[in-house]
């Protein structure tokens, strides 16, 4: 009976180590990419962390951890396995979940899978020697014992709390994770070096040298893929700006182009002036109304309309129907925008230029001319700026890695515009939402804003 209960402890111990990696697998796994964020709206001032635990299926992660812990305990007591062989089972099944659950990158869940099971195996090592040291054990407590098994229990109910703390805690816990890492490897190190001290219950010399090298090699590995993380950030900010640079560099061209159109107006005042006066003079009204609709032709469709009072964001609307209606795409637009916010134009553009791009890519390559649309819609609800963008396809979108994956050749910096939509929405706590029906895709970013005051 107490084997039976014994091996239904270590099952259950097993099953929560397994699942608590899984949650600490899916957010660093959203971490790494920020689109891959499900697209239900979360709670508000809810931490990125509990985005990201929302990622994981509840009953399938906890049934892998079940399942998992099962088949190994089974496996174990068959073949009477080492410890070592066990722990390695155990990564390689979180890394096969995180795969299959999480759709995560192999390699960086097998990484946190040995880390997670190193730290966990050296903290269970220091929880129960000090619990031997605290009760005054005359030898190493043995796997079976009352202290060993207290021990486990207690670093387990730890490990949930703390995951517990995490997914509710309203501060940004993914930024501070290789602190936290670091922090674990260095108190177990600094355990270590002080149970060395202690004469209360012999421990072998060899043992406490492989796990002072064990908490070593964790500060080490920490250290390397902080540093790896840190590089793949800073490539990927770098495409953004690269990607937003050609983007201000099309749209100044455009304006630009405008407003030479404009200068050829001005410079050419003088002949207009004298052309609308001879057919005045004649009373030809008609034909002067005429002329001077055509004069204002060339502007007049992106200048008419004011949408959001920003300038710039207001021509780019502008430019982009007009860009819709020479390509037969049906344009609407609906726009409440608040008239003092501390939204930044450059930011606003940003948005809406990739989204539109977006949408007018997509549209144009709808065979039916009358199932190209893009509808454009931008309300306020309180302190919340809510942008949305529809439009009709006839490729339908591909998802990577729960990331949309341009459809565009030649590599470049296309694939980039959903990036740089949620770089730019980051900035006022935001997010980016994807969904995609039959023949509509819709993107919705939702911003948060603050009223400026009016000028004196």
């Amino acid at each position: 009976m107490t084997d039976v209960i014994f091996i239904l402890f270590h099952i259950i111990l097993s099953s929560v180590r397994i699942f608590l990696c899984l949650c600490l697998t899916a957010g660093t796994n959203a971490a790494k990419d920020p689109a891959s964020l499900p697209p239900a709206a979360p709670p508000q001032n809810s931490s990125t962390f509990c985005r990201t635990f929302r990622k994981i299926p509840f009953c399938a992660g906890l049934s892998a951890a079940l399942i998992g812990a099962l088949v190994l305990r089974a496996v174990q007591s068959l073949w009477n396995l080492p410890e070592f062989y066990r722990t390695a089972s155990e990564v390689l099944w979180i890394t096969l979940c995180a795969r299959l659950l999480l759709r995560a990158d192999t390699r960086i869940s097998l990484f946190l899978g040995i880390f997670y099971e190193t730290a966990v195996s050296l903290w269970l090592f220091l929880f129960t020697a000090w619990a031997g040291v605290l009760f005054h054990a005359p030898a190493f407590p043995a796997p079976s014992s009352g202290i060993s098994l207290s021990a486990g229990l207690s670093l387990h109910a730890l490990l949930i709390v703390f995951t517990v703390y995490f997914i509710n805690s309203k501060s940004n816990v993914l930024q501070a994770m290789p602190r936290l890492s670091c922090a674990v490897a260095v108190t177990g190190f600094l355990a270590l070096i002080t149970l060395s001290e202690q004469t209360v219950i012999p421990i072998p010399d060899d043992t406490l040298d492989m796990w002072i090298i064990l908490s070593v090699v964790l500060m080490s590995g920490i250290l390397v893929f902080h540093m790896r993380r840190q590089y793949e950030t800073e490539k990927e900010l770098a495409r953004l700006q690269a990607e937003q640079a050609e983007l201000l560099e099309r749209d100044y061209t455009a304006l630009n182009n405008a407003y030479a159109v404009n200068a050829r107006l001005f410079h050419d005042l003088h002949n207009h002036i004298g052309v609308l006066r001879r057919l005045l003079s004649h009373s030809k009204t008609e034909e002067a109304i005429q002329y001077l609709d055509a004069l204002k032709a060339p502007i007049a469709e992106i200048t008419d309309t004011v949408w959001t009072g920003d300038e710039a964001a207001d021509y780019l609307i502008g430019s982009k129907a007009a860009a819709a209606k020479a390509a037969g795409i049906s344009f609407r637009v609906q726009a409440e925008f608040p008239r003092r916010a501390d939204i930044k134009s450059v930011d606003l553009c940003a948005i809406l230029g990739n989204l539109l791009d977006n949408a007018l890519e997509a549209a144009g390559q709808v065979p039916d001319p009358n199932r190209r649309f893009i509808t454009l819609t931008i309300r306020r609800i309180h302190q919340m700026l809510v942008i949305k963008a529809e439009n009709s396809f006839s490729i339908p979108p591909v998802r990577e890695k729960d990331s949309l994956k341009t459809t565009k050749t030649g590599g470049g910096l296309h694939g980039w515009g959903l990036k740089s939509v949620q770089s730019a929405s980051e900035k006022y706590d935001g997010i980016l939402q994807t969904s995609c029906t039959r023949d509509t895709f819709t993107a919705v970013v939702t911003l948060s804003y603050q009223g400026v005051p009016a000028a004196p």
